[in-house]
C-alpha cells in the first residue's frame, strides 16, 4: 500500500503562489495515485474548504507517510510537523529577513526572526529540503542543509482571464501607467520607486501616473510614511490603489504601460512572472530571487540613482521598438517557465525520498505533547474569554505591570 503523502503550512492564501504550489502539488500526487491532505493552521475563507486544521495532522500521521513542510515563517504547524514521525520533504519559500520590519511592525520583526532561527532546526529533520526558486535553494545550502534541489514555482494564469470590463479607476487614457504590484511592505521598497517616478514625471513626461495595486493591511505605518514622502516630494499622481479583485487586476496590467520594481528581497516575485504573461514590459531591481525569476528577460538595473531610474522608463515608453524586444524575451522566458515539467520533478523526488534510507528523527522534548495540549487550551480560552485569558500570570522572565504608589 502506497504511503499517505500530506502537506503542511501556517497559511494557505488565495491566489497566491505558495498557494497555487500546494494545491497544484496535491493534484499531482492525488492523480499519482497517493492520499494527499492539506494540514493548515489558517487558511482564507474561499480555500478553507480544501484544508484540514493542523491539530488533526497528528491522528493522519504514520512513520511510512511523507510529510511535505512549506515554511515560509515559524508557527505551531511546523513545530508539530518537526514532532512527527512521518519523512520529511521541506519546500522552502524564504524568510523576509526581520530587519526590514524595524519600527514598522514589531510582530512581524518577532516572527521573521525565530522563523529563521527555526529553519536551520530542520536540517537534521527533513529527508530532502527543496527550494521553491534556485535562490532559495542556495539559502539552504548555505544554512547545512543536505540533499538539497529545486522544485521551481510554475505561477498559473486562471485569476488573469476574466474579462477586464473595468476601467481601472478611471486611469484608461492617454497618459503613462507606471505599475507595481505587490503587498506594501518595507522590503518591497516602495519610497524608492515613489523618488524614481518622482523623477520621471518631473523630468520626462508630466502626463503620467505611478499605480501601485496591493494590500497593506496591518502596515499602516508604512503607508503613513509613504504618504509623508509623496508629501515632501509634493510628488503628483502617486495612487496607493490597495487590495483589488482579480478582475481589477486583470484592468490594472492591460492598461499599463510598464512594469517597475524596486524591491530588494524576494523569493520569486509572482507579479514579475505576471506581467511577463500580460505582455508589459519589466524593470526591476536585481536583487535577490529577481535574477534567477526573470531568467534573462527584462530589463535589470543595479543603480537606485531616481535619475537614473527614471531615464530607464523614459528609455523604454519612447522607444516602442526596444518594448517590443523586450516583450519578445519575457514571452520567451515565460514559454522556458511553462515548458517546466513540474509533476515530473515533483515525483522524482518523492521517488529519491522513498528509495532513500531513513534518516534518525532528532530528539523531541519530553513535555512537548503537554506543550501542544496546553497551547490549544490557552487558544480556546483567549477566543470564548479574553478577559480571562488576559488575566493569566505573566510568562516566568517577563516584566509584570504594578501600580504606581505615592510618595
Amino acid at each position: 500500500m502506497a504511503p499517505a503523502i500530506h502537506q503542511v503550512l501556517a497559511t494557505l492564501g488565495y491566489g497566491d503562489a505558495i498557494g497555487h504550489e500546494v494545491l497544484g502539488i496535491q493534484r499531482v500526487l492525488r492523480g499519482a495515485g497517493y492520499e494527499s491532505q492539506i494540514f493548515v493552521q489558517t487558511a482564507e475563507p474561499r480555500v478553507e474548504h480544501l484544508t484540514l486544521h493542523y491539530s488533526d495532522l497528528q491522528d493522519a500521521s504514520h512513520p511510512d507517510n511523507i510529510l511535505i513542510h512549506h515554511f515560509s515563517i515559524g508557527s505551531r504547524a511546523s513545530r508539530l510537523a518537526y514532532a512527527l514521525p512521518d519523512r520529511m520533504v521541506l519546500i522552502y519559500h524564504n524568510i523576509t529577513p526581520p530587519e526590514f520590519f524595524v519600527d514598522v511592525n514589531k510582530e512581524l520583526v518577532k516572527l521573521c526572526f525565530r522563523g529563521r532561527r527555526e529553519l536551520a532546526l530542520y536540517r537534521s529533520r527533513c529527508d530532502l529540503a527543496l527550494g521553491d526558486s534556485e535562490y532559495n535553494r542556495q539559502e539552504l545550502d548555505a544554512l547545512g542543509f543536505a540533499p538539497t534541489g529545486v522544485l521551481k514555482v510554475v505561477p498559473g494564469f486562471d485569476h488573469l482571464m476574466k474579462a477586464a470590463s473595468l476601467t481601472a479607476g478611471g486611469f484608461d487614457d492617454d497618459w503613462v501607467n507606471v505599475l507595481f504590484v505587490g503587498r506594501v511592505i518595507p522590503n518591497k521598497k516602495f519610497e524608492d520607486l515613489i523618488r524614481a517616478f518622482h523623477a520621471y514625471k518631473t523630468c520626462f513626461n508630466p502626463r503620467s501616473r505611478l499605480l501601485l495595486v496591493g494590500s497593506h493591511a496591518g502596515f499602516e505605518r508604512y503607508v503613513a510614511m509613504l504618504h509623508g514622502l509623496i508629501a515632501h516630494l509634493d510628488a503628483r499622481d502617486v495612487h496607493l490603489v490597495g487590495h483589488v479583485s482579480n478582475e481589477e487586476l486583470t484592468a490594472y496590467y492591460e492598461i499599463a504601460d510598464i512594469f517597475v520594481s524596486a524591491s530588494e528581497h524576494e523569493g520569486f516575485c509572482v507579479p514579475l512572472i505576471e506581467s511577463f504573461h500580460m505582455g508589459v514590459p519589466v524593470l526591476a531591481y536585481a536583487a535577490t530571487a529577481v535574477p534567477a525569476t526573470m531568467d534573462g528577460a527584462g530589463i535589470l538595473y543595479t543603480n537606485k540613482d531616481p535619475m537614473h531610474l527614471a531615464a530607464l522608463i523614459n528609455a523604454v515608453i519612447e522607444d516602442p521598438g526596444l518594448a517590443e524586444r523586450v516583450i519578445d524575451g519575457q514571452d520567451a522566458a515565460l514559454a522556458r517557465l511553462e515548458s517546466q515539467d513540474f509533476a515530473g520533478t515533483l515525483l522524482r523526488h518523492i521517488d529519491s525520498v522513498l528509495s532513500s534510507p531513513r534518516r534518525e528523527h532528532p530528539p523531541v522534548a519530553f513535555d512537548f505533547w503537554d506543550q501542544v495540549e496546553q497551547a490549544e487550551a490557552f487558544d480556546e480560552l483567549k477566543q470564548r474569554r479574553p478577559a480571562a485569558f488576559q488575566a493569566l500570570p505573566p510568562e516566568p522572565g517577563t516584566r509584570s505591570w504594578k501600580p504606581e504608589t505615592g510618595n
